[in-house]
C-alpha cells in the first residue's frame, strides 16, 4: 500500500497541531509508522487519502456500532442540520433520547448529557462527592476514565498506596484523593476501604475493562464490589462509556445483573457525534444543579446533531431484537480465526472476549488485570 498523501498530510499537521494529532493514540507512536488520514467511511470500511481500503475492526473506537455512515442516521442528521446546529436552549430531542436511554438501561431514573466520556466520568465523581460528602475515590490500575486530573493516576509500590501523577500538570493534591486498586482483586479493594474508613466517596470501574485490552471481571467480582460499596456507604460508578449499549441494550448492568449507583456513557450513545452522559436514580441526580448544589454545565451539552444521531442509533438497537446476537456471532468467528492463525504459527496467545469486545495478548499467562496485560 502507498501512503504518500497521508505522509505529506501528517508532516503538515505537525506544523499546526501538537504532534500532528488531536488525540495522542492517533500518532501511531506505540506501533510505528505514519498515521493514516481517512477521507471517508462506509459500513465496515475506511478509505484513506491514498485511496487504500481498510476494514475498521475498532468501529471508530466504539461509536459506530451500526457501521459508518448508516443511511438512517445520516438522513436524520442532515434534516436536523437544516433547522440549525446549536441553540443554547432546551430542545425536545434531549427529552426523547433521555426517555429512550432510561427505558433501555436498568436502574436509572434521570440522565444528564455532556460532550465526552471524560466529562461524564469527571461529573460523576463530582456528583458522588457532593452526594456523600466524602472526597476520596478508588479507581483500578489500567482502567481509563478520561483525562481528568483525578483519573490520570498510576499505582505506586504496595497494595494500598496513594497514587502518583502519571502526566505532567496533574498535581499531588489531585493524586492524594485517588486510591489505586487491582482489577479482579476483591481482597485488595477491601483492604483499601478498611484503611480509609468513612473517607471514600465512590469506586469507579470499567465493568469490562477496555483500555488495557479486553479484561473480563472474574465471577463474583462486580457483585463483591457492590457489597463492599454498600458496607462502606460509597457509591459504585460503572464507567460504561465503552460497554454501554454495546454489550447489551442495558450495557454491563443488564448483562451481569449488578446495579451501579451512577453510570456513565459515551461512544455508542452519540452515534458517531461527540457526546457523553451520566445517569443515576432520582435521589442522587437531585443533587445536580440547577436543582441541587453540585455544578455542571456545558454550552454544547445536548447539541441537537449529537442528540438526533444518538437517538436514531439507540432506536435501531432497541427495535432490533437480534442485533446483539449477530454482533456476538461475528466477533466469536473473528476470535476463532485468530486462535487458528496463532496456533498454526505457534504463537503464544490469550484471547479475551465478551460480546463484541475482544483483544489478543501474546502471552501464555491468563490476562486478568493490568499487570498481566503488560506481559503480552
Amino acid at each position: 500500500m502507498r501512503y504518500q498523501r497521508s505522509t505529506k498530510l501528517f508532516k503538515e499537521a505537525k506544523e499546526f497541531i501538537p504532534g500532528g494529532v488531536n488525540s495522542p493514540v492517533r500518532a501511531f507512536k506505540a506501533v510505528g509508522g505514519t498515521p493514516i488520514f481517512i477521507k471517508r467511511a462506509k459500513g465496515a470500511y475506511l478509505y484513506d487519502e491514498d485511496n487504500n481500503k481498510f476494514i475498521d475492526y475498532i468501529s471508530g473506537w466504539g461509536p459506530m456500532i451500526l457501521g459508518h455512515a448508516h443511511p438512517k442516521v445520516i438522513k436524520f442528521i442532515i434534516e436536523t442540520t437544516k433547522n440549525g446546529t446549536s441553540f443554547g436552549t432546551p430542545t425536545e430531542l434531549e427529552s426523547k433520547i433521555a426517555k429512550l436511554a432510561i427505558k433501555m438501561v436498568p436502574n436509572i431514573d434521570q440522565i444528564r448529557f455532556v460532550n465526552s466520556g471524560t466529562e461524564a466520568c469527571m461529573s460523576a465523581i463530582r456528583l458522588a462527592r457532593g452526594f456523600t460528602g466524602k472526597e476520596k475515590i478508588i479507581k483500578f490500575s489500567g482502567c481509563y476514565h478520561g483525562h481528568s486530573d483525578s483519573f490520570l493516576i498510576q499505582s505506586g509500590s504496595g497494595a494500598v498506596t496513594y497514587g502518583n501523577p502519571s502526566s505532567p500538570g496533574v498535581t499531588q493534591g489531585s493524586a492524594k484523593d485517588t486510591l489505586i486498586a487491582e482489577f479482579n482483586n476483591l481482597e485488595n479493594v477491601s483492604d483499601i476501604f478498611n484503611k480509609n474508613k468513612n473517607e471514600i466517596a465512590a469506586l469507579i470501574i470499567e465493568p469490562v475493562a477496555g483500555n488495557m485490552g479486553c479484561i473480563l471481571p472474574n465471577k463474583g467480582f462486580l457483585k463483591g464490589l457492590r457489597t463492599l460499596c454498600n458496607d462502606n456507604k460509597a457509591l459504585l460508578i460503572f464507567d460504561e462509556v465503552m460497554t454501554g449499549f454495546r454489550l447489551s441494550k442495558g450495557g454491563a448492568q443488564e448483562l451481569f445483573g449488578v446495579k451501579s449507583d451512577i453510570v456513565t456513557f459515551g461512544k455508542v450513545l452519540g452515534g458517531g457525534l461527540p457526546v457523553g452522559a451520566f445517569a443515576a436514580n432520582r435521589d442522587i441526580m437531585s443533587f445536580l444543579a440547577p436543582k441541587g448544589g453540585v455544578y455542571q454545565a456545558g454550552t454544547l451539552s445536548g447539541n441537537p446533531l449529537a442528540m438526533i444521531a444518538g437517538y436514531q442509533t439507540l432506536k435501531i438497537l432497541d427495535e432490533d431484537p437480534n442485533i446483539y446476537k449477530r454482533l456476538e456471532k461475528k466477533t466469536k468467528r473473528l476470535e476463532e480465526q485468530l486462535r487458528d492463525i496463532s496456533k498454526i504459527n505457534k504463537v503464544e496467545h490469550q484471547i479475551n472476549r465478551i460480546g463484541s469486545m475482544l483483544s489478543i495478548h501474546f502471552t501464555n499467562t491468563p490476562v486478568v488485570n493490568f499487570t498481566t496485560s503488560k506481559k503480552g
